[in-house]
């Protein structure tokens, strides 16, 4: 990759940030339980993550958490998703995340390669550990789908400079995926050139022209992933989470 990964014990020295716990209030409202923090991953995404922060750039958390397996017992089901306490901070549940990752839905990939780790604890390091588990095949159409929504939201005459960016990046994060077997996260390489994209400095056919490129890239890749991920590897890791849950 672009920029090489910390070892999941260790955030990111250069972005050390403390970690904020997620509120589960809901679980004392049900169970009558202790508040209590089930967060297994809790990563830095967007521009810090992609190399292309400013001054001006929010922090975005995502994060994984794992309900108790006696919440699923009763008629009022733990949340699929959460979000915050901290703004720009939003998590899903263990069974949601990997059902998305199954899809190759480009966020969550993105997620589970990280340069930058807040927390993680024994089931979120199984789960970084199962990554290449998620991935097939299918990645190719969901990197391409998601940059082309992208490019229907953009108006030649008038264009959204920041979505112009963000299309080409997952353009490259699935270009990379495609030949290396993983996303790349972190576009430093090419941080000049997009953010001069967001700033309006790239004419429009010229972002045009990059992306044909790009899509020609993908669409001449070799097939270098499975055609299908590992689903029951996947489902006995979800199993096994709820066993010891």
């Amino acid at each position: 990759m672009e920029a090489s990964e910390q070892r999941l014990s260790e955030p990111d020295a250069r972005f050390a940030l403390p970690y904020f716990p997620i509120s589960f209030s809901w679980w004392q409202r049900y169970t009558h339980e202790p508040d209590t923090d089930h967060t297994v991953l809790s990563v830095v995404v967007g521009s810090r993550a992609q190399g292309l922060d400013t001054a001006a750039s929010d922090t975005d958390r995502r994060g994984v958490y794992a309900a108790p397996t006696s919440s699923f017992w009763r008629l009022d089901k733990p949340p699929t998703h959460l979000d915050g306490p901290l703004p720009e901070q939003f998590s899903w549940e263990i069974e949601r995340f990997v059902s998305l990752a199954l899809t190759c839905d480009p966020t969550v990939i993105e997620c589970l390669w990280s340069p930058i780790v807040e927390r993680v604890t024994p089931i979120g390091a199984e789960l970084r550990e199962l990554r290449p588990a998620f991935l097939s095949r299918r990645a190719r159409k969901s990197f391409l789908e998601y940059a082309d929504t992208l490019r229907k939201r953009i108006d030649p005459e008038s264009p959204k400079w920041k979505s112009a960016m963000h299309m080409i990046r997952l353009l490259l994060s699935g270009r990379h995926l495609a030949l290396h077997g993983e996303p790349l996260v972190h576009v430093g390489g090419h941080r000049d050139r997009l953010l001069a994209i967001r700033r309006g400095e790239i004419p429009w056919p010229e972002v045009q022209a990059w992306r044909a490129r790009l899509i020609a890239d993908l669409d001449e890749a070799p097939d270098g992933l499975p055609a299908d991920p590992d689903r029951a590897a996947v489902e006995d890791f979800l199993i096994a989470v709820r066993k010891t849950n």
